[in-house]
């Protein structure tokens, strides 16, 4: 092929330019479309989680009730597998594992006690009347779960 030839198949400059504007155009619309995916998955792990380890303190407390034991688990029986029929997951929204006690003003707030050192909270009181149990997650990062007031709830709010 010519020099000639060559030079009409090429791109000129102001076309690759026109390429590298729509892309950046499409980009900007896509990107935060997949990051708002990525903290939905996030809310319904959180709330995934939370519903499941409900379920099995209320399956505990119909137990209990029937044998005239305390209504709640300990903490150590929800961290043992003797409650729970699977191990507590990491928290989504800060990458920590494990339960740990709150006190009941801690938990009466939603409050994020040493975020880097456990990933849900748990507060239980059998001697209340009538008894109390709070678990919620560690971490008051915004969730994607509507607060009914044109914001979001925190995870700990879930």
């Amino acid at each position: 092929m010519s020099g000639e030839d060559m030079k009409n198949r090429a791109f000129s400059l102001i076309e690759v330019l026109i390429v590298v504007v729509i892309l950046g155009v499409l980009a900007a619309i896509a990107l935060p479309q997949f990051a708002s995916a990525t903290d939905d998955a996030r809310t319904a792990a959180v709330q995934s989680t939370l519903s499941g380890v409900r379920s099995s303190i209320a399956s505990y407390r119909t137990s209990a009730v029937i044998n005239g034991t305390a209504p709640y688990p300990a903490l150590a029986e929800i961290t043992d597998g003797s409650v729970l029929k699977f191990d507590v997951p990491i928290n989504p929204f800060t990458d920590v594992g494990g339960v740990q006690a709150v006190t009941g003003g801690q938990a009466d707030a939603r409050a994020v006690v040493s975020e880097s050192s456990a990933g849900w909270n748990y507060f239980v009181d059998n001697n209340a009347t009538p008894p109390v149990v709070i678990f919620y997650s560690n971490t008051s990062i915004l969730s994607t779960a509507p607060d009914g007031a044109g914001g979001f709830l925190g995870a700990n709010e879930l």
